[in-house]
Parts: structure tokens; sequence; C-alpha cells
């Protein structure tokens, strides 16, 4: 009767597997998917006049896009209109967006003292596209001007428009701002001096960083959930993690400084195949291998050039290149520690029954109730915020898919079930997704 319960939870393992494996390549591999980028805007004054020389994705703001809510253009609800202006050529692009800026122009503000400027556009060059896997940015150039004795300015935009980095140009110690979507800067000082110190500079990256991991970097959460699933003991964790942080760090810091450029269409392939190649290796061993610390090293390296290509977007700040830089990497650091965490919790019971051998209807049951309230949590953000379920989705489908497993783990009263249970129909689940995105990020 227990070798029939065993099968039975095994068959019913797999089902559930094959159900959320079909459920998360649907959802993280669609056709066309391209990052919301934040839009970069450099400042400089000109006499009376203020310029803004800006690079964004013209398409995510023709498409009506919400930039706030989203984290890839194919969540949004205006994913076709996207994809179809997508496929206008520059000279096309161009047009729509000069039809379109004075709706724009209204959503901008320039605000010296209470009184909000006039923009008028003096310029865009829409760019070609030449790699189908990565957005395109395209420049726009427009004027506000100054009245008679102003000494400082505030930009911003309304929050669908997303993330806005504002750089002053051409002066001492120039005011360099991420502002979040919908924010307002700060006064800035017309003459210079608004550039952020260090301390705050740190403190002001630490978040992009860890945004990054959660709830925006999927394919760096399942990577990290490879090292995890390994073994149940921390030191093959702490070894693995320790030569994945030294070497992003490595990358990062280089890629950062300019020193080394490896184009997103190589990298993004490889970061894919890197978290096959863990998850399949959790499949075969059972203990850490003499040669896994080093394949994870440089495993580590290609992940930092892909945390690098974030930074590229909006730059790091000349004068406090260190701190920003540090910044970012703890985010980064702080995002792993919580998927750790995370996972810890979810299979902890799993992991002390299996070692002992035992069951526990109680802690089934807790699972299943865990589980369900991932399902609570979707239900209400599918009604009334659809976009913000669609960026956390994932997040939560891997949860409630560790605590499924780790459910029908603990009801089975025999050894090593957290690893044949748990740990393997997991690293297989991995596995899956991460050579569905190799394909499409090589061929699709």
């Amino acid at each position: 009767m227990m070798s029939s319960f065993w099968f039975g939870c095994r068959a019913r393992v797999v089902q559930v597997l094959s159900s959320m494996a079909v459920v998360l390549l649907t959802l993280a591999s669609p056709a066309r998917a391209h990052e919301v980028l934040p839009s970069i805007t450099d400042m400089t004054q000109d006499g009376s006049t203020l310029v803004f020389d800006m690079r964004l994705n013209i398409e995510s703001f023709l498409a009506g896009i919400n930039q706030a809510e989203v984290a890839d253009t194919a969540e949004s609800a205006q994913a076709a209109t996207y994809d179809q202006l997508r496929a206008l050529s520059a000279a096309e692009l161009d047009a729509r967006f000069s039809d379109f800026w004075p709706r724009m122009a209204e959503n901008i503000t320039v605000r010296v003292g209470d009184q909000t400027m006039p923009l008028t556009l003096t310029g865009v060059q829409a760019a070609e596209v030449s790699d189908e896997s990565v957005a395109r940015l395209s420049d726009v150039q427009f004027t506000a001007p100054l009245p008679d004795g102003a000494d400082a300015v505030q930009v911003g935009w309304i929050r669908p428009y997303g993330t806005l980095v504002v750089r002053q140009m051409d002066v001492e110690d120039p005011y360099s701002g991420f502002l979040e979507a919908g924010q307002l800067s700060d006064p800035i000082t017309l003459t210079g001096g608004n550039a952020m110190g260090a301390v705050a500079t740190f403190f002001s990256y630490v978040p992009t960083g860890f945004d990054h991991i959660v709830p925006l970097g999927v394919d760096h959460i399942l990577f990290v959930l490879g090292l995890f699933f390994l073994s149940t003991h921390l030191r093959p964790l702490l070894w693995q993690v320790s030569a994945f942080t030294l070497a992003h760090t490595i990358t990062l810091a280089l890629a950062a400084l300019g020193y080394v450029t490896v184009p997103a269409s190589i990298v993004e392939p490889l970061i894919a195949l890197s978290i096959a190649y863990v998850a399949v290796e959790n499949i075969f061993l059972r203990t850490l291998s003499p040669w896994r610390p080093f394949v994870i090293f440089g495993f580590g390296l290609l992940h930092g050039l892909g945390f690098a290509s974030v930074l590229a977007q909006f730059g790091l700040p000349e004068a406090n290149f260190v701190p920003a830089l540090i910044g970012f990497n703890i985010g980064v650091e702080i995002g792993q520690i919580c998927v750790i965490a995370v996972a810890f919790l979810c299979v902890y019971q799993a992991r002390e029954y299996s070692e002992r051998g035992e069951r526990s209807v109680t802690a089934a049951a807790l699972y299943l109730v865990a589980a369900t309230l991932m399902i609570a949590i979707a239900v209400p953000l599918s009604i009334w915020a659809p976009e913000v379920l669609s960026d956390v989705f994932p997040i939560l489908a891997i949860i409630g898919v560790m605590l499924g497993l780790s459910a029908a783990a603990v009801n089975v009263a025999q050894p090593d079930t957290y690893t044949n249970m748990v740990a393997m129909p997991a690293s297989v689940l991995i596995a899956l997704i991460a050579v569905y995105w190799v394909i499409e990020r090589v061929f699709l």
C-alpha cells in the first residue's frame, strides 16, 4: 500500500510540474518581449533655454503602456500595438511621435518656482531595428524657456511613463537623479552643486539592484534556486553563492567601467544555458562536486554582464561611481539572500521530515493552506491590478510549486523524500524553463 501511495504522489507531482511548466513558459517567454527600461534625459542650459536630450523607447509611449506597472512590454494589454509600432521604419516612427508630442508634453513637468514651463519639440531620431531581442531606443530633443532670474528647476513626469533618469550637463557637481515613476525631482540648481553625496548615492542604488532580482530577475531567481536545490546542507550552498557573488561582482565592475562589453544577444542565451546546466547537474549529483564552484564562478561572470546591462541603460554618476556600484551590487545580494530565505521557509518542514523518514498530515495541511494563499493573492490582483499580477505571477508560481511539492513530500513516510519529491522535480522544472529560454533567445 505504501508503494502505491508513493507512486500516486509521484504521479501528482509530475502532473503539477507539467501544468506549471506550461503556465510559466507561456508567461515568461512571449514571442516578442522587451524589457521596460528607464528613460534618460540630459539637461543643458543654453542661455535662457533649457535643452533636454532624451533617450527612450518611443513605441512604449505611443502604445500607451503603463511603464510603472510592467517589467516587459509583452506583459501589457497593449503588447500587440507595441509590436505593430516596432515594425515601423525609423522615418515612420519619427512622424508618429511628432504627432503624439503635444499629448506627451502635457504630461512632462519642467517647473521653475510655481510656474510650469511650456515644452517645444526640436528633434526626434528613431533608431532602426538592428536586434530583435532588445528594445529600440530613440533620441528626442525638446526645450523649455527659462524666466528671468531663474536659478533652479524641477523635472518629472506622470507615473505611467515609468522611471526617469535626469542628468545635468556642463556644470560643476551636476545633479544626477534616478526618479521613480511619477516622482518630481528636488530643485536642481542651474549653476550646479546638486550632486548627491557618496552616502546618498549608495542608498539610492541599493533598491535598483534589489529590483533587478525581485521581482524583475526571474532568470537570476531560478539560477539561485538551482544552487539552493543541490543539497540540504549549508556548506555546499555557501561555496556556490560565494563563488557566484565574487564572479558577478568582478564583471559588473569591469563592464560598468567600460573594460568589458558583450552584446545582450550573446549574454542572455548563455545565462539561460547556465541555469539549465545547474539544474541538470542537480538531477545527477547529490553532493557538491570538486568542479562545481569553478563552473559557478564562470557562470557568475556571465550574470555580472547581465547585471551590467541594467546599469548601462542609465549609467553611474562619475563623481560617486564606486558608491553607486557598491550600492547596486549590495541590492543584488540582498535580493539573492531573500530568494534563498523564502525558498528555505517553503521547504523547511519537507527537509525536516525527510531526514527523519516521517510523514505529517498537519504539515501537509499547512503547506496546502500556504499554497492556497498564493492563489488568494493572485485572484484579487487579476481583477483589480492585472498588470501588477503579470509582474509578480512568476514569483507566486515558483513559491506555489515549492509549497505543493513540499506538501506531497511530508505526506510520505520515507527517507530522502525532500530530494526525490522536492529538489529533483523542482530542478527538472527549472531545467525545462531554462532550455526553452535558450531556444527562444537564440532562434525566436
